[in-house]
């Protein structure tokens, strides 16, 4: 047989002064490093990458915010064939169609995606033109 003992549910227990379903009091802004009350900001960064298609694979400038990418630039001939550039691609990931629509679609939904919506940015001068 189970016994039956008395507890509060969570709704009920009078935490930090406040208790019911009443709204939660204010939590104090941290200071973390020294800093008060700034909004957190996107960082946009480039790299060049090997874009792999059904047609073949080439190198791209892909523009990524927190390291999801979210749009590429073709480059063109002369640049996709400088060594650095090469260098450069074949040290960074690989990413094929589909995994550039994805990472695209869930910055959308996330309404992360700097093309789309609003954002904060800490270095604008990185977004695309077009």
């Amino acid at each position: 047989m189970v016994e039956s003992v008395d507890t509060p549910d969570l709704k009920s227990v009078d935490h930090y002064g406040r208790g019911g379903s009443s709204p939660p009091a204010p939590i104090p802004h941290l200071n973390i490093g020294g800093v008060y009350n700034k909004p957190m900001k996107y960082r946009i960064e480039t790299e060049y990458a090997w874009y792999d298609t059904p047609e073949g694979s080439k190198v791209i400038l892909v523009y990524m915010i927190q390291n999801v990418p979210f749009t590429f630039d073709e480059l063109p001939e002369i640049a996709r064939n400088l060594p650095e550039v090469v260098k450069s691609a074949d040290e960074s990931k690989r990413w094929s169609t589909e995994e550039m629509y994805r990472a695209s679609m869930y910055l959308m939904m996330e309404e992360c995606h700097p093309m789309i919506y609003e954002l904060e940015i800490e270095n604008p001068e990185l977004l695309p033109v077009d």
